[in-house]
């Protein structure tokens, strides 16, 4: 991976997400290992193309749709998409390079891919361990590169990001990206819940501090910057 992020570096910003959230970092550490005991090493070549490349970062909000009608996918190089965002792209024939997700949605489409032989990211964390009990046997592990939020271990990784739509960008930073482009993201979506809109706002914040650690400007903040932090140990989000 290229100019990977260190644990050391994201560890601080990780923290400061469980403290907001209230989660529980021995928890997440379980489903690591649990997630652990089922994966193999992923060849990270097979995200060499990302290196140098233009990468669409593909978000599963409502917008999606529409948005597709004004995106040339021979544009970029290669897609990354979050979660559903995955079948809305297949709706319109749009093949991915990388699937992430944290088996909340539609794990049936992550376990096809694995198995057609596109990489899926497929996320362990506290809240979800009876998913990857579940499901991640029935992934083709050759295909499937296993994250963590907590330290990294064995065949685990942690590129860093929190929610499969901001992880997805970090995914293609991490391999080398030269260029980030964002379709498919609602920052201010109204027909979610709460907790929801909470991790949207998180999400935002991990994009801005991406975005200043590239010394890059991603399309997807314009307008949004003076509202943000890039110091995000005391970031809180709590009602």
């Amino acid at each position: 991976m290229s100019d990977s992020l260190a644990f050391t570096e994201w560890e601080p910003i990780y923290e400061a997400i469980l403290a907001d959230f209230g989660f529980n970092r021995v928890a997440d550490e379980r489903a690591r290992d649990v997630a652990a005991g089922v994966a193999t090493p992923f060849d990270t070549d097979r995200l060499a193309a990302f290196d140098g490349a233009t990468v669409a970062i593909v978000g599963a909000a409502p917008s999606l749709t529409a948005e597709l009608a004004a995106f040339d996918p021979d544009s970029v190089d290669a897609i990354v998409a979050a979660s559903t965002a995955v079948d809305v792209l297949a709706d319109a024939d749009i093949a991915v390079d990388l699937m992430v997700t944290d088996l909340d949605k539609n794990t049936a489409t992550a376990r096809e891919l694995t198995h057609q032989g596109t990489p899926v990211a497929a996320h362990a964390h506290g809240d979800n361990i009876p998913a990857v009990r579940e499901w991640l046997p029935q992934f083709d592990s050759q295909h499937t590169l296993v994250t963590t939020q907590a330290a990294p271990t064995d065949a685990v990784a942690n590129v860093g990001g929190f929610t499969d739509g901001d992880r997805a960008a970090f995914f293609a930073d991490a391999f080398g990206a030269d260029e980030l482009r964002f379709l498919g993201w609602e920052f201010d979506d109204p027909a979610v819940g709460p907790m929801k809109t909470r991790k949207l706002q998180w999400a935002e914040h991990l994009l801005y501090w991406l975005e200043r650690r590239r010394d890059d400007r991603f399309d997807v903040l314009e307008g949004r910057r003076d509202a943000l932090t890039t110091d995000l140990t005391t970031l809180s989000t709590s009602p």
